[in-house]
């Protein structure tokens, strides 16, 4: 997950995540991996604007599609050559969707997991918001 591989950079991967836990309702992994699409990005805003609404968000049509391809995975939908030629149109291969398919159906798994066991993402809520040098984490500022 953390390696970037193929098309998909470490920040694809949590945006994916970020937006299958918004489906799933998942406060954890949305809020503990829009935390990691804030640092790999360095968009800190794109992470919260695809938490409130990823389709009037900031982002690329190439994250548009690769989102529409994760979230249909996610909801179970038929994934039909249609879906392959939407990702394939901003030079996602097979292998690439693949990639987009088995980490949005992952994670549609774990955030049941998250559910049941209710998990909270209290180390999170900061990260990505405040910056390194500020050791006692104080996020009041003059």
């Amino acid at each position: 997950m953390h390696k970037d591989t193929g098309r998909l950079s470490k920040a694809d991967k949590e945006l994916i995540i970020v937006a299958t836990g918004v489906v799933n309702r998942c406060p954890y992994c949305v809020i503990a991996h829009g935390a990691l699409h804030r640092i790999y990005s360095k968009q800190p805003a794109l992470a919260d604007q695809g938490i409130v609404n990823w389709k009037l968000s900031d982002l690329s049509d190439r994250d548009l599609a690769m989102l529409e391809f994760a979230l249909a995975v996610c909801r179970a939908d038929n994934i039909t050559e249609e879906h392959f030629q939407k990702v394939e149109r901003h030079s996602f291969d097979h292998e690439n969707a693949g990639d987009i398919g088995i980490i949005a159906a992952f994670f549609a798994m774990y955030n049941r997991i998250t559910h049941y066991f209710d998990l909270c993402p209290n180390k999170f809520y900061a990260m990505g918001r405040i910056p390194c040098g500020d050791p006692g984490g104080n996020t009041e500022h003059a």
